[in-house]
């Protein structure tokens, strides 16, 4: 066994003394990053110091590490895209991109990792930019820690901040993504891990993820972008801990869910959203631990969804809990703590002795002739919503929540 170790140690020292550090900066012999890359061989590592590179369509095409000191500018001048990842096994550290070329028939990116796996972006700071991060056909990589500004002012000619195509077993972690199209975008990518980012003021939405299986969606922020966050076409994900906050709008929300089956959405905060979340065609979907505080409505039902639970949520201050477009109902509440709930509980056990219904008609009524809408503070809507609630007429009878928590879910 001893053998053995002292015989793989020799081999690592033996590879080490191969490989070599190559520095680039604009005095020294080697004066771009296209010349270092040119001229390193597989494993080397590639040192750019501070300064400004104008470069763009640099290749980098067999395993290098590239880290930049200081934060060097690589500066695009517009003319396209700027680094695009061929190779296997790359890490490209610590650069300040800037300038990307925008086109209407390429989706030219800051930097693209195109067919390749076990890379590593991270601390780049990207601005005025069309893409990106475009991550094409590529697994086993990891994002980290990078600041992407852009400047977006309208859909049609901007980008994704990080976008993720056919690319599985991806950790998207810690980046801030600020003004662009879509803050992250999935699509065909499966088994990825979005933890910890902060995606802010983006012109559509802050996520957008479409036929993308089994990720996980953890301790993010999504806050004022122009729709939310659109979850599409997708089984079995996990969206945990996250918070939907301040996207506001006619036609936004906080979350999204369409043709979604088997998720779990636990421990997420929806504050002050035009719509909490919006469901519709979702199947097996438990949501627990969740709070909806100050949004419009804090769920609502559009059809097709079936085998759904909300159990130990927090409703609170809402204006509406629930909005429900159909006479039937699959939808499981059981023990929610809900702010507008004026039942009792004689026995003490914390668990409301009336149930709580948490459709008013009032709800029922703007859905269909949203007009209505500035009538929500009068006497005459809280004695139609005492009626309905009284006697069922439009909205499911069975649509209630037989055990409404006396006070707020703690977890």
């Amino acid at each position: 066994m001893k053998k053995k170790i002292a015989f793989l140690l020799i081999l690592f020292m033996a590879f080490k003394s191969h490989t070599q550090t190559i520095e680039v900066c604009n005095n020294c012999s080697i004066a771009s990053l296209k010349k270092a890359i040119e001229i390193a061989k597989d494993f080397d590592t590639i040192i750019l110091k501070k300064g400004t590179y104008k470069e763009h369509n640099i290749i980098i095409n067999k395993p290098l590490t590239v880290i930049g000191k200081n934060y060097p500018i690589i500066d695009g001048e517009l003319k396209g895209e700027i680094i695009t990842i061929v190779s296997d096994n790359v890490t490209v550290d610590g650069l300040f991109i800037i300038n990307v070329g925008t086109s209407y028939t390429e989706d030219y990116a800051a930097i693209r990792v195109k067919k390749s796996k076990n890379f590593t972006i991270q601390n780049l700071v990207l601005e005025k930019l069309f893409f990106g991060i475009y991550l094409e056909k590529s697994k086993n990589g990891k994002v980290y820690h990078n600041k992407i500004i852009g400047n977006a002012v309208e859909e049609y000619n901007s980008g994704n901040g990080i976008q993720l195509w056919y690319s599985n077993h991806i950790e998207i972690e810690h980046n801030y993504i600020e003004q662009v199209r879509d803050g992250i975008y999935l699509e065909f990518s499966d088994d990825c891990l979005i933890k910890n980012n902060i995606s802010t003021k983006n012109l559509r939405y802050g996520l957008h993820f479409m036929f993308s299986n089994n990720d996980i969606y953890q301790d993010n922020t999504f806050e004022n972008n122009g729709a939310g966050v659109a979850v599409m076409f997708s089984n079995k994900i996990k969206m945990l801990n996250n918070i939907f906050k301040e996207n506001w709008g006619t036609a936004s929300y906080g979350m999204l869910l369409k043709e979604i089956t088997d998720a779990e959405i636990k421990g997420n905060t929806f504050k002050e959203n035009t719509i909490g979340i919006n469901i519709e065609g979702t199947n097996r979907i438990n949501y627990t631990n969740n709070n909806f505080i100050s949004n419009g409505w804090a769920v609502k039902v559009r059809g097709a969804c079936y085998t759904n639970t909300f159990i130990e949520n927090n409703f609170l201050y809402n204006s509406f809990d629930i909005s429900y477009n159909s006479n039937v109902n699959d939808t499981i509440f059981n023990k929610n703590y809900w702010s507008n709930y004026t039942g009792y509980d004689l026995n003490k056990d914390g668990i409301g002795d009336v149930p709580y219904r948490p459709v008013k008609l009032f709800s029922y009524i703007v859905n269909r002739t949203p007009e209505t809408i500035i009538l929500l503070r009068s006497l005459f809507i809280d004695v139609i919503d005492f009626s309905e609630k009284i006697s069922p007429v439009f909205t499911p009878d069975n649509l209630l929540d037989k055990n409404p928590l006396i006070k707020q879910v703690a977890w």
